[in-house]
């Protein structure tokens, strides 16, 4: 696996059935079962191109009953399971699944690649206390990691923009993610041409990213 994809699996709880929702290769998967994180595990993906790697990378799990695959839009032909994972989707697209699902699990574990604050929303609209939210650094790139389970929660405005986590316990990763994101609003401050408005609202932006660096 990648860093990326371990980081992702080190967070993901011990569970009966687990499923990867979007899975691709199907690695992390693989690792469930083979690390003694669950019993028995469903991939699925929307294209089944895509499936077809994950179908191949554990065909020794499906027939011995153990791996599922199936083409499924988010959660509609996904069995009944304790702990789900979406990663590497868009957050408009991680909310849509989790609006158009019928039953969620009990367990989410998300990684949305942009968007993270309309997930954070959506998870508390479904349901769901935040266990965990921070961000992690991998391979040039800052993520988002989310571990959620069913419960009542609330999170505050600036809970919302950047993870529990991150807000009241900041990471190396996290101050650093600030960091860049102050040096990209200093330098279009200094160099376009911006409207009023909008000179008025990145210095607002600025002066809340400032509060983390």
């Amino acid at each position: 696996m990648t860093e990326r994809l371990s980081i992702i699996f080190d967070k993901i709880p011990k569970c009966t059935t687990f499923a990867d929702i979007g899975c691709d290769h199907g690695y992390i998967a693989l690792n469930m079962l083979t690390k003694g994180k669950c019993e028995r595990v469903i991939v699925s993906d929307i294209s089944e191109k895509c499936l077809k790697k994950a179908q191949d990378l554990l065909k020794t799990f499906i027939d011995k009953g153990v791996a599922k695959s199936v083409v499924s839009d988010g959660f509609e032909r996904v069995d009944e399971c304790d702990v789900a994972l979406i990663a590497g989707m868009g957050g408009e697209e991680i909310c849509s699944i989790l609006d158009k699902a019928f039953r969620l699990p009990n367990t989410l574990v998300l990684q949305p690649m942009k968007n993270c604050d309309k997930v954070r929303v959506k998870a508390l609209e479904h349901g769901y206390r935040f266990e965990s939210d921070s961000v992690f650094y991998s391979a040039g790139k800052f993520y988002d990691l989310m571990v959620l389970v069913k419960g009542k929660d609330s999170l505050t405005e600036q809970e919302i923009l950047f993870g529990r986590d991150n807000v009241t316990n900041p990471s190396c990763a996290f101050k650093q993610k600030i960091r860049i994101e102050i040096g990209k609003l200093k330098e279009r401050l200094n160099n376009e041409r911006l409207s009023e408005n909008a000179k008025n609202q990145m210095l607002k932006d600025l002066e809340n990213l400032q509060k983390y660096d």
